[in-house]
């Protein structure tokens, strides 16, 4: 049984979409990025049964917290009460803490 409910910031689903879009034009199948895609969203779904399992991270934002995926990604979410929300989701070695701070 979940904790708290994953809800998705409008920008977190365009990151996601981004990123299917990239590996694709990056050479991987389309089933190989929607598969990697249902994994992230997976981890998404893990933060909900642990919510506060990750490092906080204060210098992104106030509550902000940071789950590694796969070494190649970084998830940022709040932790509310009455759910998890997914703000962003950066890929690739991406500098998520300028983007985030601006």
């Amino acid at each position: 049984m979940q904790l708290l409910p994953v809800l998705y910031r409008q920008e977190a689903g365009a990151d996601l979409d981004n990123i299917f879009i990239y590996l694709v034009e990056q050479g991987a199948s389309r089933n190989a990025a929607r598969g990697f895609v249902g994994r992230i969203k997976a981890r998404c779904q893990d933060i909900g049964n642990v919510p506060e399992g990750f490092p906080a991270r204060p210098d992104l934002g106030p509550g902000i917290r940071l789950a590694q995926f796969e070494r190649s990604a970084v998830i940022l979410y709040r932790a509310t009460e009455e759910a998890v929300e997914i703000f962003r989701v950066f890929y690739g070695g991406r500098d998520y803490e300028t983007l985030m701070r601006r």
